[in-house]
């Protein structure tokens, strides 16, 4: 069975190859929600984004981002400033598969200034 790491939470768990990151997460009492978002999200429907993470290794045992993420990203009038610099690691928990090893930071920080914000 693959390995999830989670580097936040400093927490490994075993989970079903092909399961789905966001279920497994909070099976495993991994909080994959900040601030509001908690509360009010889509509950993995792919909708609003917050359950965004970066894929910091192992990239290649996630399944790719499908043009909806992309859409998705693109949209929401906040969301794309937390993919500046990660624009190839940051994916949804709610639409990856885990089919190997990986490691995930949850909740990721907005870049709201700094390197690659204008470039």
């Amino acid at each position: 069975m693959p390995t999830v790491t989670f580097i936040k939470q400093k927490k490994q768990v075993e989970v079903p190859e092909g399961s789905n990151l966001r279920q497994e997460a909070l099976k495993n009492g991994i909080e994959m929600h900040a601030g509001i978002h908690q509360y009010a999200n889509c509950f993995g429907n792919g909708l609003c984004a917050s359950c965004r993470v970066n894929v910091k290794k192992g990239m290649e045992n996630v399944r790719r981002k499908t043009w909806w993420e992309y859409i998705l990203f693109a949209l929401n009038p906040i969301w794309p400033f937390a993919r500046i610099g990660h624009e190839e690691e940051m994916t949804l928990a709610c639409q990856s598969k885990v089919m190997g090893d990986c490691e995930v930071e949850t909740t990721p920080d907005m870049n709201w200034h700094g390197e690659k914000f204008w470039g």
